[in-house]
């Protein structure tokens, strides 16, 4: 019965670390109601900023990639219960964009500045709405698996737990990455871009370009003919529009 509890316990900490991860990150980007924006922190030259910065996303891709293989999952609940492996790596993953978030070093260039306040406004409800598909892109395919509360759940009442199956919810009859695409308009859409901030999103979108590719080679893998099919009707990142709205009707 401890073991159980422990593990609960540790699901919702590893939870709140995500939750806390996310809504700093939307602040951040932003440079609103976070005690540090990208455009905030130790200024100093421009090379070691850029190496400083490229090391902190870096750091994140590998642990994010490296522990999302299931080669790894394998060989990591060797060590670690199933019931908390996905609530470790929730909780590495935040700690690797809580350290981001905190050494970050500001590049203020800047790259574009928007006066109309029609269009910046426009911009931060792009913005918003990219979070929003987020959030709720997490939601349709199993938002408390996706960060491992099921798991440890499952665990408390010694159930087993089972993966969901493979599902093509609404979203993801437009787009194969739906998640993704959130990040990406939420990372580019803002009024004001600096050189920092230009550097996290182009970063943050080359990661998830070659990370995408990795998660997918998986799925391959694991799902065979069903995913290949799926792959050859709904498109990645970019709707089309027609065959969209007719796999929505569906």
């Amino acid at each position: 019965m401890l073991r159980r509890i422990l593990a609960v316990g540790y699901g919702v900490l590893a939870y709140a670390a995500f939750l806390a991860a996310i809504v700093y990150t939307i602040g951040f980007l932003a440079n609103f109601a976070v005690p540090k924006g990208v455009d905030d922190g130790v200024t100093g030259t421009v090379w070691l900023a850029v190496a400083i910065d490229a090391g902190l996303l870096g750091l994140f891709a590998v642990q994010h990639s490296v522990m999302a293989r299931p080669w790894f999952k394998r060989w990591w609940t060797r060590f670690v219960p199933a019931a908390v492996e996905r609530s470790t790596f929730v909780l590495l993953s935040s700690l690797a964009v809580g350290l981001l978030l905190w050494q970050w070093r500001p590049l203020t260039a800047q790259m574009w500045s928007v006066e109309a306040m029609w269009l910046r406004t426009l911009l931060w409800t792009v913005c918003g709405l990219g979070w929003g598909l987020l959030v709720l892109s997490t939601f349709v395919i199993g938002h408390f698996d996706l960060f491992g509360l099921r798991q440890v759940l499952a665990r408390a009442r010694d159930t087993a737990y089972a993966e969901p199956g493979f599902r093509q919810p609404l979203l993801y009859r437009i787009v194969r990455h739906p998640i993704m695409v959130g990040f990406i308009v939420a990372f580019w859409a803002t009024p004001d871009m600096t050189a920092g901030h230009l550097l996290f999103a182009a970063a943050g979108t080359g990661y998830i370009l070659i990370g995408v590719r990795f998660e997918e080679h998986d799925l391959r893998r694991s799902l065979g003919e069903p995913y290949e099919r799926y792959a050859r009707q709904v498109p990645g990142f970019i709707p089309r529009v027609r065959a969209a709205a007719e796999r929505a009707e569906v």
